[in-house]
C-alpha cells in the first residue's frame, strides 16, 4: 500500500496523544553519558515511552565533528521487546528529501547541470506544461505555464506539482490513478490510506507527471510536492546511473553508510523497527518488520520519502553537511556548495503563507532557518512522516536527529517538540 497521510502528517503537529500501548514496562535507556549530557532531551524521549505512547524513541546529538551521542529508550517492536540502538533501522520518509537534495547539487558542481536550468533539457516532456486555472480544480480548465520547471523549482518545492497526500479533487486523483506518489506504508488497507499502486519505474512516473497539469505556475508558491521524487529521475538521465546506484557511489559509500537504501535485507530484520498507528488507545503494528512492505524491492526509488537508514548513519549523512562537505577526513562536496545547498533558495516574492515553511526559508530538500525565524538562522534539515527529523544548527554548530515511528507523527508531540527540547540542553 502505498503512502497516503493527512496535509499535517508530514511535519508534525503540536497536539499531544493519549491512551496506553501495549508496552513493556522497562524503557531500555542506554549510553548514559549522552542522557546525562542532554538530561531534558533524555527525559523528554523516554517520557513518551513510559506512557506507553511510542514503542521506542531515539536521539543522536554530535557536536561539531565529535563523535555522536545516542540514547534512548524501549523497543523496535513491542512483539520482541529488542532495545533500540543506534543501528537500528528507521523508515525516514521525507528525511530522504535532503539527501536527494544534496545528490543534485553534486551533478550542480560536477558542471553537469545549472541550479536554473530548465529540466526540460533533460525531460523533454516537461517542455510545455499546463496549469490549472484553479488550484485543486479542474484538471481540463486549463492555461499554459508561463516559467519552464527548473532544477532550483524541483530542490525547493516551487515547481507547482502536486502532491497526492497533499492534493484533493481531480488532481489528487489524477495522481493516484497514475501512480504518481512518493513512498509506501504497509501491505495493509488502513484507513485514512490510499491503495495505490505506484508506476512500475521513475521514467514511467516522470512521464505520467509531465502528461498531468500542475497546481501552480512554476517559482510562485511553496508548495510541498513530489518534486523530490521527479529530481531523483533528472539524476538518473544526467548522471547515466540508475538513481539509487548514484546515491550509493556518490554518497552512502563515500560516507560509509552501509545500513542506508531504498529496502531491508533478510539478513538486517532484527534490528528494524515497526511502524505504528494508535486506535482506541493502543499502538496497532500496521508495519510491522518482520512482514514489512520495507522487505520487497520498491517500484521506483522514492527520493522524496523511501529511504530506510539506521541513526549512526544519517549521523554520517548530517556530519558532512556540518563540516560544509566534509566528515571523516573524506570531502564529499565543495564548501561552497555545501553553503549553496543549506542556503536560502528562495526568491522573497515566492509566496509560503500558510505552508510549512511560512516565515522560513528553503534549501537544497530542506528548511533553512532565517534571522527572523524563532531561534534565527542556521538550521537545515527536514523531518519525516513517520516521527524522525534530522537537522544541523550551523550557528551552533551541532547536528540533531530524533527517531520514533509513529503514523501520523503528530499522534504525539515527539517531533514536534525534540528540535526545541535538544536546543534548550544545548543553551542550558
Amino acid at each position: 500500500m502505498n503512502m497516503m497521510v493527512s496535509r499535517r502528517a508530514l511535519l508534525g503537529g503540536l497536539a499531544l496523544g493519549g491512551g496506553a500501548a501495549l508496552l513493556p514496562r522497562a524503557a531500555f535507556a542506554w549510553r548514559e553519558s549522552g542522557a546525562q549530557l542532554y538530561p531534558a532531551t533524555h527525559a523528554f524521549i523516554k517520557g513518551f515511552v513510559d506512557r506507553r505512547e511510542l514503542a521506542g524513541t531515539l536521539a543522536a546529538i554530535g557536536k561539531g565533528q565529535d563523535a555522536a551521542d545516542f540514547f534512548g529508550a524501549g523497543v523496535q517492536s513491542i512483539s520482541d521487546a529488542v532495545p533500540v540502538g543506534p543501528d537500528t533501522l528507521w523508515r525516514l520518509y521525507s528525511m530522504t528529501k535532503p539527501v536527494t537534495g544534496i545528490a543534485a547539487m553534486l551533478l550542480i558542481e560536477d558542471g553537469k547541470m545549472k541550479l536554473d536550468q530548465p529540466i526540460a533539457d533533460f525531460l523533454p516532456a516537461f517542455a510545455k506544461m499546463q496549469v490549472q486555472t484553479t488550484p485543486d480544480g479542474s484538471i481540463t480548465d486549463l492555461r499554459p505555464a508561463k516559467t519552464q520547471i527548473t532544477v532550483r523549482h524541483l530542490l525547493t518545492h516551487t515547481a507547482g506539482l502536486g502532491y497526492n497526500i497533499i492534493q484533493k479533487g481531480p488532481i489528487k486523483k489524477a495522481y493516484d490513478d497514475n501512480g504518481i506518489v512518493g513512498g509506501q506504508a504497509s501491505r495493509m488497507k488502513l484507513p485514512g490510506f490510499a491503495d495505490v499502486k505506484a508506476a512500475p519505474s521513475l521514467a514511467a512516473m516522470a512521464d505520467r507527471l509531465a502528461a498531468l497539469p500542475l497546481v501552480y505556475e512554476p517559482g510562485t508558491k511553496w508548495s510541498y510536492s513530489i518534486s523530490l521524487d521527479l529530481l531523483g529521475r533528472v539524476i538518473e538521465v544526467v548522471s547515466g546511473q540508475p538513481f539509487d546506484a548514484f546515491l550509493k557511489a556518490r554518497l552512502f559509500d563515500p560516507l560509509g553508510m552501509t545500513s542506508t537504501g531504498f529496502m531491508v535485507e533478510a539478513r538486517d530484520v532484527g534490528r528494524f523497527t515497526s511502524n505504528y498507528a494508535s486506535l482506541g488507545g493502543a499502538l496497532l503494528p500496521f508495519d510491522p518488520a518482520t512482514s514489512s512492505i520495507y522487505l520487497d524491492a520498491p517500484p521506483y526509488p522514492f527520493g522524496g520519502g523511501g529511504l530506510v537508514s539506521s541513526a549512526r548513519d544519517y549521523d554520517r549523512f548530517l556530519a558532512m553537511l556540518l563540516g560544509e562537505g566534509e566528515t571523516g577526513g573524506k570531502r564529499i562536496m565543495k564548501v561552497e556548495t555545501a553553503r549553496l545547498a543549506m542556503s536560502n533558495m528562495l526568491d522573497d516574492a515566492v509566496d509560503r503563507k500558510g505552508t510549512f515553511v511560512d516565515g522560513q526559508g528553503f534549501g537544497a530538500g530542506g528548511r533553512v532557518s532565517l534571522p527572523t525565524s524563532p531561534g534565527g538562522e542556521g538550521l537545515f534539515g527536514w523531518a519525516g512522516a513517520a516521527g524522525t527529523i534530522g537537522f544541523v544548527h550551523r550557528k551552533l554548530g551541532y547536528r540533531i536527529a530524533g527517531y520514533t515511528q509513529i503514523m501520523p507523527p503528530e499522534t504525539v508531540s515527539f517531533q514536534a517538540k525534540f528540535g526545541e527540547t535538544v536546543i534548550k540542553d544545548v543553551l542550558a
